[in-house]
């Protein structure tokens, strides 16, 4: 019998689900490496591979066999040629931007351990899609907003998220539509530099954040009488504003964000919030030309930088704050425990913090591979985002439940069915 691969699902998954890799028709202890590539939307080429030896009936379960020292990760791991994956291209990080076509995965097994691959004994193709089948795209230019809705199969209506990413600006649809296929009807809410949107980071008006949480408020779709709020970085603190200033917010997740607002000014009515002082010496640059700007900002609790802290006392929603203990981007939990002191202090309930050591700024849905630095758009240089791959896997895969269950408890009344993983 030929070598072949074996997979499960056999052709097709949700990026967030698993995937079950075996290899039989091997001989018996035969050594072998395994490599899986994928190319994102512009070209760029991610691998990872690892070394394994077949079992005694040449039968290789990724599942039940430890890789071997010498590839991109090794021990037990079924998912690491996935995780693992790195760009070939410095600095690069794989983001998706059609999410109406999947990711094609190309995985093949060589002959032997050696530096160069040995005779190619095998290959296969998997689909990594982003789109359960029945999830609607409904692209949305209403008013001033921008944006996209994700709405999950049958009538509805469903529990609202508004989905916001941070300083790259542009309209990423994926976590929003990986949410919708679990039942939520998801906004991806652009609000720079897309269309017509201004193309920088200077100055944001409240009210265009009001006008996407109206919107979903009076969609029939959604399920009321409130809306959640999701936000990774800088869509963090703009998350923490919304929910302090404006009506019908019942719960808001912050994936490493911040209680201080960052980066431009924020506007609202007669009320302006400056942006955290930043201090561009305190940058370390090591040899490799990397950034570390996790020192960048000023403390949120001295002098006038004080008048930056958003005052989310006055939100009446329940608070989820995600944090990757070696985040690199900014001091995320000392964001969330400082957001936690403040609400406490003024009768408000603790919020949830969840912390994962070992993971870093860009807490992703699962099985995106850790990016550990890449271009920062404000500094126009590349930073360091922290964090360690297979922790960081470990953490992404968590927090995704946990953000999940949150938003089912507070949006719906009810626990969703999936336990925490960790």
């Amino acid at each position: 019998m030929a070598p072949s691969i074996r997979l499960a699902p056999a052709a097709r998954s949700l990026f967030d689900e698993p995937l079950a890799i075996a290899v039989q028709g091997l001989g018996p202890r035969q050594q072998v490496t395994l490599r899986t590539s994928l190319r994102d939307e512009t070209g760029e080429l991610f691998q990872a591979s690892a070394r394994y030896q077949a079992g005694d009936d040449g039968q290789l379960d990724l599942a039940r066999c430890p890789a071997l020292p010498g590839g991109s990760f090794s021990g037990l791991e079924p998912m690491g040629l996935l995780w693992a994956l790195q760009p070939q291209k410095p600095f690069w990080r794989l983001v998706k931007r059609d999410v109406q076509s999947p990711f094609l995965l190309q995985l093949e097994v060589f002959e032997g351990h050696g530096e160069r691959p040995g005779q190619l004994l095998a290959q296969a193709q998997h689909e990594r899609a982003f789109l359960r089948d029945g999830v609607r795209r409904v692209p949305v230019r209403e008013g001033r907003i921008r944006a996209t809705l994700f709405l999950p199969p049958g009538d509805g209506p469903f529990p609202g998220i508004i989905d916001l990413y941070g300083t790259g600006g542009g309209l990423p649809e994926y976590r929003a539509c990986l949410l919708a296929n679990h039942g939520f009807a998801v906004l991806a809410l652009a609000f720079y530099s897309y269309e017509d949107l201004p193309k920088g980071m200077k100055e944001f008006h409240l009210e265009y954040f009001e006008e996407a949480v109206n919107y979903m408020l009076q969609h029939t779709q959604v399920k009321g009488p409130g809306i959640g709020l999701l936000g990774h970085s800088k869509g963090g603190d703009l998350c923490v504003s919304m929910a302090s200033f404006l009506k019908g917010i019942t719960a808001t997740a912050l994936i490493n964000g911040s209680v201080a607002n960052v980066g431009a000014v924020l506007h609202y009515k007669d009320i302006t919030i400056p942006p955290l002082g930043i201090n561009l010496k305190r940058i370390k640059v090591g040899k490799s030309g990397i950034a570390d700007i996790i020192d960048a900002l000023n403390n949120p609790l001295e002098g006038p930088d004080q008048q930056s802290f958003i005052p989310l006392e006055k939100a009446e929603c329940c608070f989820l704050f995600i944090v990757g203990q070696d985040d690199h981007n900014w001091k995320s939990e000392f964001f969330a425990v400082e957001g936690s002191k403040r609400l406490q202090a003024h009768g408000k309930a603790k919020p949830e913090i969840v912390c994962y050591p070992g993971a870093g700024h860009y807490i992703e849905p699962p099985f995106f591979p850790m990016c550990a630095a890449s271009m920062h758009l404000l500094f126009g240089k590349p930073v360091m985002w922290g964090g360690e791959p297979k922790a960081h896997c470990e953490a992404q895969i968590d927090a995704w439940q946990q953000i999940q269950a949150f938003f089912h408890k507070h949006l719906t009344g009810k626990p969703s069915g999936t336990p925490s993983k960790l």
